[in-house]
């Protein structure tokens, strides 16, 4: 019996998904990604803020798929689609398909402002939230001999973005500003470091309700944070951020986190582009034209009359297309009919810091404590591997009893080429 090839591009949450299901099926899947591990991103913020480990939200694709009968993993980078030969070109070498899966998932959208790519701080992988981590320890042991005025600079954080990842590095900043500051580095005063949240809109949390989003501003505002809605970011230079309303501040941080845009590979045409350089699927989340190839996760743009925008930029979303997907593909093995994609959308929450947080499940909301505990419970559920899940859970435990972690390592690279483009080595 032929065993049609399924090549898989991307290992965050559908692409990863999606081989878990096929792994064992009669088809043969090679699972591509630039990484060597998936990523957990709901957590990342907590690696950036000393709070976990690296490893407990990463876990290495290859330990997944040991003793895979069907299974491959290869490290590579997407160059090309050729979509009439069914071949993909990676700098692994050329692969053939029957059925290509595109996953690459979403970067961080910079709106072509090289200014804001170069000098602000993105937080969209491990590698991100670990330079993020350096970098903010850094700031702290360089703000601990300087002068006045340049310790403003140095503990001036900018938030870029009120989303949920922008509310949760807020709150966790606030929180380390309370409980580590003033006993990591008693000479300084804790009172001089300024978290500012900019947010474009309204008011935070645009995609969750209002009461939400009112509960995360009361928050964050009760923490110490300046939270300014209905304000752009316009630039910045390393220094100075420059705001739409004419405002200035002087700081050293500026963390974006006010936007993505799509992975798109090379090859695919572009011609009917989603807004977010998102591709155009249909019911079975499928390529429009192309049947041999299957789009899911924040690369692919499916609209319903609930969301007329097409279905949110999130984990479940990706998770549920890459079980649909499976399925059809199960289906269509066995001779039967593909069945189409119907996103029930089981809601969204944020955790603002301990014992705050906001929960929009279709049945009812919750805010406080218990949200709190249902978003630590919903977020261990979801992680990848047991070792993980328990690692997690200790320095959860510690961190509650204790308000505080012993993660706050700053490793120095063994020279300039390893270091990141945006920070300078310690003198």
């Amino acid at each position: 019996m032929k065993r049609n090839k399924v090549v898989i591009v991307g290992a965050g949450f559908g692409g990863l998904t999606l081989a878990c299901k096929l792994n064992g099926s009669t088809y043969r899947v090679l699972l591509l990604d630039r990484f060597n591990h998936h990523q957990f991103q709901p957590l990342l913020y907590q690696v950036a803020m000393a709070g976990l480990e690296p490893s407990s939200v990463s876990f290495p694709l290859r330990a997944i798929f040991q003793g895979s009968p069907n299974v491959r993993v290869r490290l590579a980078e997407v160059n090309e689609v050729v979509p009439e030969q069914q071949l993909i070109k990676t700098t692994d070498g050329d692969f053939e398909y029957d059925f290509l899966v595109l996953a690459c998932g979403a970067r961080t959208n910079f709106f072509n402002n090289p200014a804001l790519e170069q000098h602000a701080w993105s937080l969209k992988s491990t590698s991100d939230a670990i330079a993020l981590r350096q970098h903010l320890l850094l700031m702290l042991e360089q703000a601990d001999t300087a002068t006045e005025e340049e310790i403003r600079s140095l503990l001036t954080i900018v938030i870029a973005g009120g989303g949920p990842t922008g509310a949760e590095l807020a709150g966790a900043l606030a929180e380390l500003r309370r409980h580590v500051l003033w006993k990591d580095y008693p000479e300084l005063n804790a009172s001089m470091m300024r978290i500012v949240l900019v947010e474009a809109s309204d008011r935070l949390l645009g995609g969750m309700s209002l009461n939400s989003s009112q509960a995360a501003f009361r928050y964050l505002t009760r923490m110490g944070v300046e939270v300014l809605t209905g304000v752009r970011l316009s630039g910045y230079d390393g220094h100075v951020v420059q705001l739409s309303n004419g405002a200035t501040i002087n700081t050293k941080t500026l963390i974006w986190t006010a936007g993505i845009t799509a992975n798109v590979v090379n090859g695919i045409n572009l011609s009917e582009k989603a807004p977010g350089n998102r591709i155009r699927v249909d019911a079975y989340c499928r390529m429009i034209g192309n049947e041999s190839i299957y789009v899911i996760g924040d690369l692919a743009f499916l609209q319903t009359p609930r969301f007329p925008n097409g279905l949110p930029q999130v984990a479940p979303v990706a998770i549920a297309q890459a079980r649909q997907v499976a399925a059809n593909l199960l289906r269509m093995a066995k001779g039967r009919a593909p069945k189409p994609f119907h996103y029930r959308h089981k809601g969204s929450m944020a955790t603002i810091g301990k014992h705050k947080a906001v929960i929009d499940f279709p049945w009812f909301r919750m805010q406080g404590g218990l949200a709190w505990f249902v978003w630590m419970a919903v977020h261990l559920i979801t992680l990848m591997g047991m070792k993980n899940k328990l690692f997690v859970f200790i320095n959860w435990v510690i961190a509650y009893f204790t308000n505080d972690s012993t993660l706050r390592l700053i490793f120095t690279p063994a020279s300039q080429k390893t270091w990141d483009k945006k920070q300078k080595p310690p003198p």
